[in-house]
């Protein structure tokens, strides 16, 4: 064999990367691991309750942790858009805030809406979010 140039043809992966973002070509490598169960905490005191009534069972939500006095393991809950829903209860964080403080992705759904009354109470599943 010669030591003479040949034409290399580039790959399918390095085509669909020229073609896609990033996102969406790692989407089919991410995996949901479900953590834990818990609920939303401090929704009595958004100033802003109406989009709640445009939330649903199984929609994503963005954990995001926060400088906070009161609770130094304080992780705040976003819906997509993201509006603030409130907090993982500080009961259940400290596992969570460790995980993220280490650099680890977590995420939550929602799995379940009672309204009684103006108080709404949000069910959620915790995940890490894995690739």
């Amino acid at each position: 064999m010669g030591h003479e140039l040949t034409e290399h043809k580039t790959s399918a992966l390095v085509d669909a990367l020229d073609q896609q973002e990033l996102g969406a070509m790692l989407k089919p490598l991410i995996r949901e691991i479900h953590l834990f169960d818990s609920y939303v905490a401090g929704t009595s005191y958004l100033q802003d309750k109406s989009f709640l009534e445009q939330i649903h069972v199984d929609d994503r939500l963005i954990l995001r942790r926060e400088d906070n006095k009161f609770d130094e393991h304080a992780i705040l809950i976003f819906t997509m858009e993201p509006k603030k829903l409130g907090y993982i209860p500080e009961k259940d964080n400290l596992i969570f805030a460790r995980l993220m403080d280490a650099g680890k992705m977590l995420g939550a759904r929602i799995k379940k809406i009672d309204t009684k009354g103006s108080f709404t109470q949000i069910s959620i599943g915790i995940y890490l979010v894995d690739f």
